[in-house]
């Protein structure tokens, strides 16, 4: 998850084990709102993610794969470069 550093709009990375909190920046003038972009433009390349205003919180199975982890990086770093 630490890989996504750097991307846009990202402001912080925490992380437990498996357990990931991403911080995001939140627009001006819509709090929330960029955190939601980000939740759709995921869930339509099949990658479910839960955000609580403009942070995304990610708790993958304890049996995930790495080749799966690989995917969900993928899949948040595109999205992160394309939300405004």
């Amino acid at each position: 998850m630490h890989s996504l550093r750097g991307l846009p709009h990202v402001q912080d990375i925490r992380t437990i084990g498996l357990i990931a909190g991403i911080e995001l920046a939140s627009r001006p003038d819509s709090p929330g709102s960029r955190g939601f972009d980000l939740f759709v433009d995921c869930f339509e390349k099949g990658l479910l993610i839960r955000v609580t205003g403009d942070i995304v919180a990610l708790s993958p199975p304890l049996i995930i794969e790495s080749s799966d982890i690989d995917n969900i990086v993928s899949v948040l770093g595109d999205a992160l470069r394309k939300v405004a």
